[in-house]
């Protein structure tokens, strides 16, 4: 199988899962302690956490703090609930974890467009009474890099918060460095599934949404998982320090499937990229047919959120193109572990498998 979906999961790294072995003992060693137990087992699950919490942060900006959620769908309902916002507006092509909270707190909410090269403009008006503005740092279909730091100058401009789904750029691109909340999940960087993070700037008062014991500075009560905290610690580590390296290898693999796939139509800008998403279309092409002929090449036809929906793309329409143009796409997916053959011999597979239908 050739795995080529990265924007839906990444595959745990080896570094990830050593970190984590010690906190999933059994009852032959400490490893089990509850981090808010005051005993000493307890006291060095706590000491794991806190080492984890430190390691998130240092792909964050300074000035803020990190409050620990089941993932980065949590922890935009934390940001977007807990603000107390009343009006909001978010981009047109966000994820459904902001659109869908966003429409349920603001059935007004303004959808900011975005131009055909998929990116919001740095100029985009703002509606008078906006309370918090919601951009995402890089969209998770087409993988375009929007101007989230210009964007957090006009929200807080016009008097509003800003909130940034960073959960496909966290530790890849440099931090939005103007918001007031950002959302991350391990599971896009190499770390565990279960585990995401809101970075709250300093001096912000949200509300909690899990309410009980008032574990988590009291924003999020619940028993913490020192396994899962020390995963995701140890790959935002990883992460930080590989961050060069990793783009190098991804700028690589990009060029490799642009050049074998050069006839695909690209969706969205080439240049305004993280360049581990390439999306594509071809007039005429059954995407279902294609991917039930690929079956040992694991790819996608957009968010695997809404995978199955039968719906157009949002993301897609939202740049214009046409429902036949949003249904014959793929999402390729390729990061640190993809290699180059991967990228040949799956490439390859697709252009064979679409030219057997004729287009």
């Amino acid at each position: 199988m050739i795995y080529l979906d990265y924007q839906a999961t990444t595959p745990l790294a080896p570094e990830a899962r050593e970190a984590m072995l010690p906190w999933l003992g059994g009852p032959e060693t400490s490893g089990f302690a509850n981090p808010h137990s005051p005993h000493r087992p307890g006291r060095m699950a706590a000491a794991a956490v806190e080492v984890a919490r430190d390691q998130v942060a240092a792909l964050l900006p300074p000035g803020g703090r990190v409050i620990f959620t089941s993932g980065a769908t949590e922890a935009i309902n934390l940001a977007m609930v807990g603000s107390g916002a009343k009006r909001l507006a978010v981009s047109a092509i966000e994820h459904s974890a902001v659109l869908d909270t966003a429409r349920w707190i603001d059935p007004g909410v303004q959808e900011i467009s975005v131009g055909e090269d998929g990116c919001v403009a740095a100029s985009a008006s703002l509606r008078e009474g906006t309370d918090l503005v919601a951009v995402m740092q890089v969209n998770n279909e087409i993988g375009t890099i929007q101007p989230a730091d210009e964007l957090a100058q006009r929200a807080h401009a016009a008097g509003a918060l800003f909130l940034c789904d960073a959960v496909q750029g966290a530790g890849k691109i440099a931090p939005p460095q103007g918001a007031d909340m950002i959302a991350i999940s391990a599971h896009k960087m190499y770390g565990p599934k279960g585990i995401g993070a809101l970075w709250v700037r300093d001096g912000l008062d949200l509300a909690p949404l899990i309410r009980g014991g008032g574990q988590e500075q009291g924003l999020r009560s619940g028993t913490l998982s020192p396994a899962l905290c020390a995963g995701f610690g140890a790959a935002a580590a990883l992460a930080l320090k590989s961050r060069d390296e990793d783009a190098a290898h991804i700028s690589r693999l990009w060029d490799i499937a642009r050049a074998a796939l050069q006839d695909w139509d690209l969706n969205g800008s080439a240049e305004r990229r993280w360049k581990g998403n390439l999306n594509l279309h071809r007039k005429g092409l059954d995407v279902a047919r294609l991917m039930s002929d690929l079956r040992g090449v694991a790819f996608s036809a957009g968010s695997a959120c809404a995978s199955g929906s039968g719906r157009p793309s949002h993301v897609l329409r939202a740049l214009g193109l046409a429902d036949s143009a949003t249904k014959a796409s793929i999402r390729l997916g390729f990061g640190r572990y993809s290699t180059q053959r991967d990228i040949e011999d799956a490439c390859a597979q697709i252009e064979a498998a679409a030219a057997a239908q004729g287009v």
